[in-house]
């Protein structure tokens, strides 16, 4: 079976499965991930949501449609100034 053909495959469950092993490191059996399954992992759920998944439902998702210009997701050209000082808010 190819890559492809996994992904179309693959059950809503079984991606929630794979999510669960990438966030605790270990498959449900307990043994621990290796850094290639965890990166094979992280490709098919990435894979499949961006197939199946509304965008803004997906893991890692920002919603950036109600931030004010300059808030902290705004990644627009503007707010990329490298030299400019950036005035730190401290919150209580």
């Amino acid at each position: 079976m190819d890559f492809e053909t996994l992904i179309e495959t693959m059950s809503p469950e079984v991606c929630a499965s794979l999510k669960r092993a990438i966030e605790i490191g270990k498959w449900p059996d307990g043994r621990a991930l290796t850094a290639q399954q965890k990166e094979l992992c992280m490709e098919a759920v990435i894979n499949y949501e961006h197939r199946f998944i509304a965008e803004h439902e997906r893991v890692g998702y920002i919603d950036r449609g109600d931030k004010a210009k300059g808030e902290v997701c705004d990644d627009s050209v503007d707010a990329i100034d490298e030299t400019a000082e950036k005035p730190l808010k401290w919150q209580h």
